[in-house]
């Protein structure tokens, strides 16, 4: 097949069919003709993915009808439909049915290939949001959970599964916003603890002097305020899971509490002489690095060996190429039916921008980016440039990037400013850069660029 695309063209006309044909081979798409609807609709299933133009007024099955049989194998297969100036009614009514778009006779070339163009797109996405629809259906529940082929993920999976099962405490380390719950999540889920609680508590975000009512809790009368008694964190995740978000952040007055209750497995409410047993499991998370803590006191080594029976490392995303368009995808699908609107096909300036931002927010960035992405009314092939801030070289956020990839990134930005500068003019953008033709070429290829990105 071509590289934009295929295309069926259905009419009884021969010399309507050979000009179609030429344009649209030139225009490098995949063409096929026919002279019947009959023969056309026999060759079409739900698994196509091109287009379909077809000529109204034909002998035998019309247009009309050839629409109608097509939209109930596949609703969303684009129709266009080729009408004359008395069929124009017809044609609009025919649009409110599921037509895609309709072409007056005669036409000009380039009205018809922008048609076709659009629609075709529109038809790439589609399927591609079925093929990722499927992948999830088909995928087990982690790894629809946790989205990922790179390496780093997959050796995560395996972890997971391995160790899911079992009640040893885990301590996940990771940047912020690479998933650490999630990954705790899954844990639960794949534990034999799955039906019970899973109790999550962010050990950043509770105020010092309500910790240990927070994870304890109390009876009434305990202290000023306390009027009943309250159910701590660690007693709601009785036969469950708890997870420590943040861990390190602990008071250290608190970790040697949260030490006994590990190694005792018991829980006193505050206010209260009754010891209550509990059956939880840990898991804990950091985004510190847990042994420099430990070496500047703010986080107790016996602490730490306790929670430590297993140490995963969760990967940045900008450690995970292979999944940045993965999930990029996902969350994208999930923005465009959430928000009802439509998540256009990357270009290959916006892919390559993507792989070349650092992600220093993680999945929670690219999610983001992801919605704002779908939300976005700007020309799509200015979108994630304008997202990701690559404004010019000076945007680009390369903070920890080997020099080599420093060079590749400024590279890549001044040719793509350059060609947007200048709508896509090779010849201005070859006398700007004071580049070789041939030079300027390998470099665009190099980094995914096309000219066609920057045409109005």
């Amino acid at each position: 097949m071509s590289g934009n695309g295929l295309v069926y063209v259905v009419d009884d006309e021969e010399s309507m069919r050979i000009a179609i044909s030429q344009w649209f081979t030139l225009a490098e798409y995949s063409v096929e003709t026919f002279s019947s609807a009959q023969v056309a609709l026999n060759a079409i299933n739900a698994e196509f993915d091109g287009i379909l133009v077809t000529d109204i007024r034909m002998p035998g099955m019309d247009g009309l009808e050839l629409m109608e049989k097509t939209l109930a194998i596949d609703s969303e297969i684009p129709v266009v439909l080729l009408t004359a100036h008395g069929d124009i009614p017809m044609a609009v009514t025919a649009m409110k049915e599921g037509a895609y778009d309709f072409i007056e006779k005669p036409f000009e070339p380039e009205i018809l290939l922008e048609t076709i163009r659009r629609a075709g797109e529109k038809r790439r996405l589609i399927l591609e949001n079925r093929q990722l629809r499927k992948k999830l259906e088909e995928s087990t529940e982690l790894e629809s959970k946790l989205l990922g082929n790179s390496d780093g993920i997959q050796f995560l999976h395996q972890e997971i599964r391995d160790l899911a099962p079992t009640d040893a405490s885990v301590l996940l380390v990771g940047d912020t916003g690479s998933g650490k719950e999630i990954v705790a999540r899954c844990f639960h889920e794949l534990s034999e603890r799955h039906d019970k609680e899973f109790v999550a508590i962010n050990c950043g975000a509770i105020p010092e002097g309500l910790f240990e009512s927070e994870l304890f809790g109390h009876e009434a009368g305990a202290f000023t305020g306390a009027r009943g008694r309250r159910i701590g964190k660690f007693e709601l995740a009785n036969g469950g899971t708890i997870f420590l978000d943040e861990v390190s952040s602990m008071p250290l007055a608190l970790q040697v509490k949260v030490l006994r209750v590990l190694q005792e497995r018991e829980i006193e409410r505050l206010g209260g002489n009754n010891r209550i047993a509990v059956d939880l499991r840990i898991i804990s998370a950091t985004n510190a690095d847990p042994r420099e803590a430990c070496d500047n006191g703010t986080f107790r080594e016996d602490l730490y060996y306790r929670l430590n029976v297993a140490e995963i490392r969760i990967p940045p995303l900008r450690d995970r190429g292979s999944d940045i368009l993965l999930l990029f995808d996902y969350y994208a699908l999930r923005a465009a039916e959430r928000y009802k609107r439509e998540a256009p096909p990357l270009t290959g300036g916006a892919i390559t921008a993507l792989m070349a931002h650092p992600w220093p927010g993680n999945v929670r960035e690219l999610k983001n980016i992801a919605e704002r992405y779908v939300l976005s009314s700007q020309p799509v092939h200015e979108r994630i440039v304008t997202i990701l801030q690559y404004v010019d070289a000076a945007d680009l956020h390369i903070q920890g990037r080997s020099l080599g990839e420093q060079a590749m990134n400024f590279e890549r930005c001044v040719i793509d400013q350059a060609l947007r500068r200048h709508k896509g003019s090779i010849a201005n953008v070859l006398q700007e850069l004071d580049l070789p033709r041939r030079t300027l070429n390998q470099k665009m290829k190099n980094h995914g660029i096309t000219r066609k990105e920057f045409l109005d």
